[in-house]
């Protein structure tokens, strides 16, 4: 009897690499929605194009825009729910599910959902906003993640100066403000990739992977 044929084992070298996650924190609804409903889009499309990934609330509104901006342009989206199933996402929420490449269904509701989206980004971009919004900024801010804010959205993006102000308190995230997205994400990514090669997050040699193909 015929011993079986062993598959063969490839060596294949493979380079780690990093991905940046930038997170669009923005209004579901209201005001800012009306006016800056073209500028998410933009902010969305320039992650893209950049290279890095797009996270949202996998909500309505700007944070939509900015995914359909990102997806329309080849990029990769990653929605966090607050609902628990897909069915709750649509039904019980509300919420969309398209323009995204995965969406993760936390069941945390939105307060809980804020703190797993910020915490799974490396940068948060906030774009005019309402409480929600306010949320996501202070817990990225207390986490001294890397901030983008979109100047002259309104909403809690311009009130942003004015809440730091007051709060008095020492800043240790690296915030940058700027109208046009281009610019604003070239600073956000330009900042990050400082920061991981400072910290040796890039120094990762060449591995190999064994793997079974035949």
């Amino acid at each position: 009897m015929a011993k079986p044929k062993k598959k063969k084992t490839l060596r294949i070298p493979y380079q780690l690499e990093h991905q940046y996650k930038i997170c669009v924190s923005g209004a579901a609804a209201g005001d800012t929605l009306r006016q800056d409903a073209d500028l998410a889009y933009e902010l969305g499309r320039q992650i893209a194009l950049q290279g890095a990934i797009l996270l949202t609330g996998a909500t309505t509104g700007l944070p939509f825009f900015a995914a359909k901006g990102n997806f329309e342009c080849g990029g990769m989206a990653i929605g966090f729910s607050p609902a628990a199933t897909i069915k709750d996402h649509v039904n019980g929420y509300k919420l969309p599910v398209a323009y995204h490449d995965v969406i993760v269904y936390t069941g945390f509701d939105y307060t809980g959902r804020n703190l797993l989206l910020t915490r799974a980004a490396d940068a948060v971009i906030t774009i005019g906003g309402r409480m929600g919004s306010l949320n996501e900024f202070t817990i990225a801010f207390e986490d001294h993640k890397t901030l983008g804010i979109m100047a002259g959205s309104g909403g809690i993006a311009d009130e942003i100066p004015h809440l730091l102000h007051t709060a008095n308190k020492e800043i240790k995230s690296k915030i940058f403000y700027g109208t046009e997205p281009k610019i604003l994400v070239e600073k956000v990514i330009a900042s990050l990739h400082e920061e991981y090669q400072k910290n040796g997050y890039f120094n990762l040699k060449a591995l190999e992977r064994t793997s079974s193909r035949g």
